[in-house]
């Protein structure tokens, strides 16, 4: 959503921004970016956190509740995500008050267009992993890179860092067709999937949407597209730019070599890989710190863009090796009454999938999997595999679903899949309270078993309080 006459962003005349839900992990490092460029920003939110809290002390003004008053004649421009809709109070005075307006997305194209080498990462899953495997690379090179990434990275202390103006390095989401608005020269996709049906007509439509990002990148920018996308040539033909392919399997769909790939592939006790990433300047040996086969296939994009940027050519190897993952990615938690709590981001059944499948590395007793689930749409879209991947766990809580930006008028809820995984035979329990679930934790959970948390939405509460002992 944008005003009739665009804002345009200028880091050499900086203006008054408002952010109309600061608290987001997006929205406040982008906040974040413009505070450290000298513009001034203010911004709301429904309720006071860790994030907006960590603004306010970079001088950032944060209103909590989203109110007409907030909005006033001096802001130059105001920032909205695709979850603000046209009653929203601030988006009405806005509109009233004749103010300028931009789109989250539309931002980010405007920040990359102050760089020289913008880079967005794009695909149904894994954004977040492999951004920050990205950042991680191009920092051991010392390329001094500015990062927005959907997650919070432990070397940079949160999920933003302000660096120099030749390296931008952002998570590029689909939805709403955001993407569209970015201007990177180094893309990259990591799968295409069917999600956010709320907003694509189908899976044919979402791959249109990925075709013209791909078409966005410049002739002397590069694609790197994982060989595993079905009909992948379908995205990248007739593009002038560089295409870089990679695959864990070492072919694509159409049985051809892929340009990265992984051999000899082991994994520890932990379930993290070890392996040999093979390219046509040589091999690597890789030992990830974080669990699961599907960070194979992210850490071999990630290797690709360091060496389209030319870093010296172990310091890939070097990053990964070190690297521990983002916040809520299968992230450890702690140990309570000798259970341990991991906590995860999954929300779609291919995550979930990857989530589950990464446990069953790991050494327990029973698994106990609290999984809230993310937006009614979502969960009508995929309702029969979610069944099936949460079926592989021992014991399922569920709490209600997280709605996010919609509204509960699609009669689906979290005791309907509750009640299906029951009669698939899955131990299953719909508990709406928190605190209730944090009870029936304590009360059952035994020595060795695992406990994860699971959902974009606000599970991750739960294990926080138990570990904190809340």
């Amino acid at each position: 959503m944008s005003s009739e006459e665009n804002y345009k962003l200028d880091f050499s005349h900086p203006g008054k921004i408002f952010f109309a839900g600061i608290g987001g992990i997006s929205m406040s490092g982008l906040a974040e970016i413009l505070v450290d460029a000298g513009f001034e920003v203010l911004g709301s939110d429904r309720d006071k956190s860790p994030i907006t809290e960590a603004l306010e002390k970079k001088g950032v003004k944060v209103y909590y509740g989203q109110k007409k008053e907030n909005i006033t004649k001096d802001i130059d421009c105001v920032v909205f995500t695709a979850a603000i809709g046209p009653d929203n109070p601030e988006y009405i005075a806005t509109k009233e008050l004749g103010l300028k307006s931009v789109s989250r997305g539309e931002l980010v194209g405007q920040m990359m267009s102050n760089y020289s080498v913008p880079i967005a990462v794009s695909g149904t899953h894994g954004k977040t992993t492999t951004t920050s495997m990205i950042s991680e690379i191009l920092l051991e090179a010392g390329l001094d890179p500015t990062i927005n990434n959907g997650g919070v990275l432990k070397s940079i202390g949160g999920n933003t860092r302000v660096g120099g103006h030749k390296y931008f390095v952002a998570e590029a989401c689909e939805y709403t067709n955001s993407f569209l608005h970015f201007l990177p020269k180094i893309g990259v996709i990591m799968n295409i999937e069917e999600d956010h049906l709320d907003f694509f007509r189908d899976l044919d439509d979402i791959r249109k949407s990925f075709r013209e990002f791909a078409n966005l990148l410049p002739d002397d920018g590069a694609l790197v597209i994982c060989g595993d996308i079905e009909d992948y040539r379908e995205i990248t033909k007739d593009l002038k730019c560089r295409v870089v392919t990679f695959s864990a399997k070492g072919k694509d769909v159409y049985g051809n070599p892929t340009d990265y790939k992984a051999e000899n592939i082991s994994f520890n006790r932990l379930g993290c890989a070890e392996f040999d990433e093979i390219n046509k300047r040589g091999m690597r040996k890789i030992s990830l710190k974080v669990p699961g086969e599907h960070n194979i296939t992210n850490a071999l994009a990630a290797l690709a863009v360091g060496d389209i940027v030319n870093t010296e050519y172990q310091s890939g190897a070097c990053a990964l090796n070190r690297f521990t993952g983002a916040d809520r990615r299968f992230e450890y938690k702690g140990e309570v009454n000798g259970f341990t709590i991991v906590d995860d981001y999954a929300h779609h059944p291919t995550e979930i999938h990857a989530t589950m499948k990464a446990a069953s590395m790991i050494e327990y007793n029973k698994l106990y999997v609290v999984f809230q689930p993310h937006t009614y749409t979502r969960t009508r879209s995929f309702f029969d595999e979610f069944v099936n991947e949460l079926s592989a766990a021992d014991v399922v809580i569920m709490p209600d679903i997280y709605a996010a930006r919609e509204k509960d008028n699609l009669g689906i809820s979290s005791k309907d899949l509750c009640d299906a995984l029951s009669k698939k035979g899955t131990e299953s329990y719909y508990i709406p309270d928190f605190k209730e679930i944090e009870n029936f934790l304590l009360k059952n959970c035994t020595k060795g078993d695992l406990v994860i948390t699971m959902g974009a939405g606000e599970a991750n509460k739960i294990g926080d309080a138990l570990v904190m002992g809340k």
